[in-house]
């Protein structure tokens, strides 16, 4: 879910998993003669009872491997794995961002995985997970798991503006409702200027995109027809608020403003809703969720679809096992499991019923089937160091002319990634 800009690597290209085994691998081998394999998940991604649950089963169903997991931290972790490929001696398995896999990718430093892909369900895999994890048509990522925004709102506040939350499908019906609602000294929606990937999920539902691929160049998108009526409903929203024209969700954080302020709505990941109530603990029962509207009520809106997916470095000295344990981890049984323990969304569409009782979840699952990631490629990461899309909308919504700062931060996207590659 992180982004870092990471160094090329030169290694050798990456092969078959069937010409690699884990028998007979040096130093590799337990008592018994069990394969020993060292995972890197991160940190937060499973509980400690789910991991302790996981691991036992595993072993269990495969007595032959011995699971190792180790818990990583999210800050500093591309440089860390740019340095584990880079090795002799890299974990077995590896936990990534969905979006960073196009960056390790790259190097030449993971193994190719597509002729597992039909075998792993593939196909019913979320789209937002499957494309970032795949690089120049091989899939080297399998998705693990996937979050989302939703919209988490005020029951009480609706409610006594006649509001009925489950009736609001559509974009218009969404301005609409938050029209009502924000009035007195109470914000029908508290939506910071800088929120890039709220804005990105109305891109897509118009049918444009951050970037794109011509010509075998990348280039900045933003000045086009959709990207720019994607702006103008943004600035329409934003503006049933006091959320700040020049900062993001974090600076304040929103579910903190949710806490101590009337506001009804907010945008973000159903964990919000925690975060809201353990400051204002009076809240405790009066947060609901739903999905982020659409443009029609057919189809709910676009979002950026966060989460996670699991590699296996070339130079791990057991691919087969490494296989084993990702195949368990992302196949069915567990995907249920892990949804249940952790609110996440299923790696699959057919597996969202197993988010069914968790209301957070289940709105982040209906919006997943139209999830998406930011443009595949490993130059976006240096966008997001500098990240020209929050001026733009800072310039914009402080009154600077859309097509003008559409174009000034096109150009920015597109020169940072020719310098990120």
């Amino acid at each position: 879910m992180k982004h870092r800009l990471l160094a090329g690597l030169s290694l050798v290209a990456a092969v078959g998993i069937s010409a690699c085994s884990s028998s007979g691998s040096d130093g590799g081998s337990g008592a018994g003669g069990r394969t020993t394999i060292d995972v890197w998940l991160m940190r937060d991604s499973v509980s400690a009872a789910f991991q302790k649950e996981f691991e036992k089963g595993f072993e269990k169903a495969h007595p032959d491997i011995d699971v190792r997991v180790q818990i990583q931290e999210w800050d500093g972790i591309g440089e860390k794995v740019t340095a584990a490929l880079a090795s002799n001696d890299a974990p077995d398995v590896i936990e990534t961002g969905n979006t960073q896999v196009a960056q390790f990718a790259a190097s030449g430093g993971l193994l190719d995985l597509s002729d597992k892909v039909s075998e792993l369900g593939g196909a019913s895999w979320l789209k937002g997970l499957a494309e970032p994890g795949a690089y120049e048509g091989k899939q080297y990522g399998i998705p693990y798991y996937a979050a989302n925004r939703v919209v988490i709102y005020r029951k009480d506040l609706f409610a006594k503006a006649g509001i009925d939350a489950s009736k609001i499908r559509t974009r218009a019906q969404w301005i609409d409702a938050t029209k009502k609602l924000d009035k007195g000294g109470q914000q029908g929606i508290y939506l910071p200027g800088q929120n890039w990937y709220t804005l990105s999920g109305f891109v897509w539902d118009e049918g444009g995109d951050l970037a794109a691929e011509s010509g075998g160049s990348w280039h900045g998108t933003l000045d086009t027809p959709g990207a720019l009526r994607a702006m103008a409903f943004y600035e329409k929203l934003q503006a049933l608020g006091k959320g700040p024209k020049d900062s993001d969700e974090a600076n304040p954080p929103q579910a903190e403003v949710m806490a101590k302020e009337q506001v009804a709505q907010i945008i973000s990941t159903p964990g919000g809703a925690n975060v809201v109530t353990q400051n204002a603990p009076a809240l405790k029962g009066k947060l609901g969720f739903f999905p982020i509207p659409g443009k029609t009520a057919d189809t709910p809106g676009a979002v950026f679809t966060g989460g996670s997916d699991l590699v296996i470095p070339v130079v791990s000295r057991h691919h087969d096992a490494a296989y084993t344990f990702v195949k368990e981890l992302t196949g069915d049984a567990w995907q249920k499991k892990l949804a249940a323990a952790m609110s996440y969304v299923p790696n699959k569409t057919t597996l969202t019923a197993a988010v069914a009782g968790d209301p957070g979840a289940s709105a982040m699952a209906v919006g997943a089937a139209q999830g998406h990631a930011t443009p595949n490629t490993p130059g976006w990461a240096a966008v997001e160091a500098k990240n020209p899309i929050k001026d733009y909308m800072t310039a914009v919504l402080t009154g600077g002319d859309p097509a003008r700062e559409a174009k000034k931060a096109s150009d920015a996207i597109t020169r940072a990634m020719k310098s990120g590659t």
